[in-house]
C-alpha cells in the first residue's frame, strides 16, 4: 500500500471514529433538541413581540393626511396600513381607467407587485365606508393639512374635517380653526360631565326602581297564591298598585331630570368642512374627543395616548365593541378566574390526597388516573356543552323550581351565568390541579411521614402538618397552570354565560339579586373573538384585537406572578426544613 493510500485510510478511520464518538455521546440529539427549543422560543417571542408592538401603538395619534387622487377626488383621513400586493386583472379593473396603464407599467417594474395604503376616512354617515384602499399610482398629491381635526364620537365612528364654527342655540360662538378648538376644549368637559350624569341616572337610579318594581310584582304573585281570603288578596293588590304608582312617579321625575340635563348640555353644535367641501354639523353632546393630530406636540400626543388608555381600561365599550373601553370584560375575566380557582383547588387537592395517601393501588385507582389524564385531553367545547346541559338546564332549572318559582318562566339560574361558567372551567382545569398536586405530594420524602408517625401523630395530622405545607409549592404550580388555561378559554364560555355586551357588572352586594352571580358577563377572550370575527367593521376592530389580546396576556401574567411570588415564599420557608 502506498503512502497516500495509507494516509487516506487513516483519515477515513479518524472520521468514522469521530462520527461514532459523536453519536455515542448523543451530540446530534443535543443539537436537535436545542434547535427545537430555540424554534419554539423564537415563535413565542415573535408572537408576543407582535402583540406588544401592535397593542401599544393602537392609541398613539397618527397624522391626518389629505390625498388628491387622479380621478379628482380628495380623501382626508389616517393611513393605517401600507402593503405590497400581487396585481391581477380583477384589481386592475377596480382602478380608474386613466391610471390603469400606469399601474400596469409600475407592476411590471416591481415584478408584478403594487403598493397600496389603507386610509381610515371615517364620515360613515356621508360615505357609507370607514376605510378606503388607495393604490400608489392613484395619488397625485399628498399633504398634511394643519387645519384638519379628528372627531371621536359616541356613534357613527370617527369624523375627519376642518373646523369652521361653533354654534350655541343657532348663534355663532367661535369661527376659524383655532378659536373653535379652544372653545370646544373649554365646553367639552362640562358636556361630558352632564352626559355622565345622565348615564348615571339611567344606569343606577332608574334601573334600581325597575328592579324594585319587579320585586314588588313577584311579592304580589306570591301573596296572591297564598292569600287566605279575597280581602287579603285585594289589600295586596292595592298595596302593589300604590307601590307601582310611587315608582312610576319617581321614574317620571328622573326622566324629567334627564330631559333638563340634556337640554342644558345639548346646545352646542360643531360645524366642520369635509374633504369634498361640504359642511357637516356634529352635536357636541356626541363628541368624545377632538384631536388636531397635525398640530400636536410630543407632550400633546402623549396626553391623547394616555387618555385613550384610561378610557380603554375604565369605560364601557361602544360602536359594537370596536371603540370605547373594556372595563366590564376586565372585571368579568378576573372575577370568573378567581371563582374558578376557589372552586377547583379544594376539589383537586382532595382528589389528589385520596389517590396518593389513602387509596390502595389497584385496577380502580389506575382506571381513575387514566380517566383523569384522558379528561385533560377532552376538547373544551365538550365541557361547554356539558356545562350548558347539566349546570344550566338541569341544576339551574331545579334551583329555579325550588327557590325562584315565582319568577318562572323567566329563569334565574337556569341560563348562562357567571357561576355556571366558573363551574365549567373548574371542571375543565380539574385534571391539571389533580396531577400537579399528586406529584407534589409524592415528592414529599417518606422519612418525614415516618418521623411524624414515630412521634405519635395520626395520618391526618401528618398530612395536615407535614405533607400539605411541603406540597404547597407544587399545588400552587397546578393552580397557576389552571389559572392560565381557564383565563384564556373562550369556546365553553360562548355557551355558558359570556355575551357580546353586558355593561351591568356580574357582582352585587344585594342578596335579593343573588349577588349578581346569575348574570351573564363579558370576557376578554370572547371580546377578542367578537372583535376579530363578528365585527362588521373588521378593519376598525383590528387594532382593538391586538390591544385587548395584550391586556388579556398582561392580566394572566399578573395573576401568575402573584401565585409565583406566593410559591417562592413557601419554598423559602421550607427550604431548610428536614425531618
Amino acid at each position: 500500500m502506498s503512502k497516500e493510500a495509507r494516509q487516506a485510510a487513516a483519515k477515513r478511520k479518524r472520521a468514522h471514529h469521530a462520527m461514532s464518538s459523536l453519536l455515542s455521546r448523543g451530540e446530534p440529539m443535543v443539537w436537535l433538541t436545542a434547535g427545537g427549543l430555540t424554534l419554539a422560543l423564537v415563535m413565542v417571542a415573535w408572537l408576543l413581540g407582535l402583540v406588544l408592538f401592535r397593542g401599544m401603538i393602537t392609541f398613539w395619534p397618527m397624522p391626518i393626511t389629505q390625498l388628491e387622487l387622479s380621478d379628482g377626488t380628495t380623501l382626508l383621513g389616517q393611513v393605517t396600513r401600507n402593503e405590497r400586493i400581487r396585481i391581477n386583472d380583477q384589481l386592475l379593473n377596480q382602478l380608474p381607467e386613466e391610471v390603469r396603464d400606469q399601474a400596469t407599467a409600475s407592476a411590471q417594474k416591481q415584478n408584478g407587485y403594487l403598493k397600496r395604503a389603507l386610509v381610515r376616512t371615517g364620515n360613515y354617515e356621508r360615505t357609507n365606508a370607514h376605510f378606503n384602499w388607495v393604490f400608489g399610482d392613484q395619488v397625485t398629491r399628498q399633504t398634511y393639512p394643519e387645519q384638519a381635526v379628528l372627531i371621536e364620537r359616541l356613534e357613527w365612528g370617527r369624523f375627519y374635517g376642518t373646523p369652521v364654527r361653533l354654534e350655541s342655540e343657532g348663534k355663532v360662538v367661535a369661527e376659524g380653526r383655532q378659536p373653535v378648538i379652544d372653545q370646544v376644549e373649554a365646553f367639552l368637559p362640562g358636556v361630558i360631565g352632564l352626559r355622565d350624569d345622565i348615564r348615571s341616572i339611567e344606569r343606577d337610579d332608574i334601573a334600581a326602581l325597575t328592579r324594585a318594581q319587579e320585586r314588588a310584582r313577584l311579592e304580589l304573585n306570591a301573596t296572591l297564591r297564598e292569600a287566605a281570603s279575597e280581602q287579603q288578596a285585594a289589600e295586596a293588590q292595592a298595596q302593589f298598585d300604590q307601590t307601582v304608582a310611587d315608582i312610576n312617579t319617581r321614574i317620571l321625575d328622573f326622566k324629567q331630570q334627564i330631559a333638563n340635563i340634556r337640554d342644558s348640555a345639548d346646545i352646542y353644535t360643531l360645524v366642520l368642512e369635509t374633504s369634498d367641501g361640504d359642511e357637516a354639523a356634529i352635536r357636541l353632546m356626541d363628541v368624545v374627543r377632538v384631536v388636531p393630530a397635525n398640530q400636536l406636540t410630543t407632550a400633546d400626543k402623549l396626553s391623547v395616548y394616555l387618555g385613550r388608555w384610561i378610557e380603554f381600561l375604565t369605560e364601557d365599550p361602544r360602536e359594537a365593541n370596536s371603540e370605547g373601553g373594556v372595563f366590564p370584560a376586565i372585571f368579568g375575566t378576573v372575577l370568573m378566574t378567581m371563582i374558578m380557582c376557589v372552586l377547583v383547588v379544594p376539589f383537586g387537592v382532595m382528589a389528589a390526597l385520596y389517590l396518593r395517601e389513602y387509596a390502595k393501588a389497584g385496577f380502580v385507582v389506575s382506571a381513575v388516573r387514566i380517566s383523569i389524564n384522558n379528561l385533560a385531553g377532552v376538547p373544551s367545547i365538550v365541557f361547554g356543552v356539558f356545562g350548558l346541559g347539566f349546570f344550566c338546564y338541569i341544576l339551574g332549572a331545579q334551583i329555579d323550581e325550588i327557590f325562584f318559582s315565582e319568577k318562572l318562566p323567566n329563569p334565574t339560574f337556569g341560563k348562562g351565568a357567571l357561576i355556571w361558567a366558573s363551574f365549567t372551567l373548574a371542571l375543565l382545569t380539574l385534571p391539571v390541579v389533580i396531577v400537579a398536586t399528586e406529584e407534589a405530594i409524592a415528592a414529599v420524602p417518606n422519612s418525614m411521614r415516618e418521623g411524624s408517625y414515630a412521634c405519635g401523630a395520626s395520618k391526618w395530622q401528618t398530612i395536615q402538618r407535614i405533607v400539605l405545607p411541603r406540597a404547597m409549592p407544587g399545588i400552587l404550580t397546578g393552580t397557576i397552570l389552571a389559572m392560565a388555561r381557564g383565563a384564556g378559554e373562550v369556546a365553553p364560555l360562548m355557551i355558558v354565560g359570556a355575551v357580546k355586551l353586558a355593561p351591568e357588572l356580574p357582582l352585587s352586594l344585594s342578596p335579593s339579586e343573588q349577588f349578581g352571580i346569575n348574570r351573564s358577563f363579558m370576557h376578554l377572550g370572547f371580546h377578542i373573538y367578537d372583535l376579530g370575527f363578528q365585527s362588521q367593521n373588521s378593519e376598525a376592530a383590528r387594532p382593538m384585537v391586538y390591544t385587548t389580546t395584550l391586556l388579556l396576556i398582561l392580566i394572566v401574567a399578573v395573576l401568575n406572578i402573584l401565585a409565583i411570588a406566593l410559591r417562592s415564599r413557601l419554598r423559602k420557608r421550607f427550604k431548610n426544613a428536614a425531618f
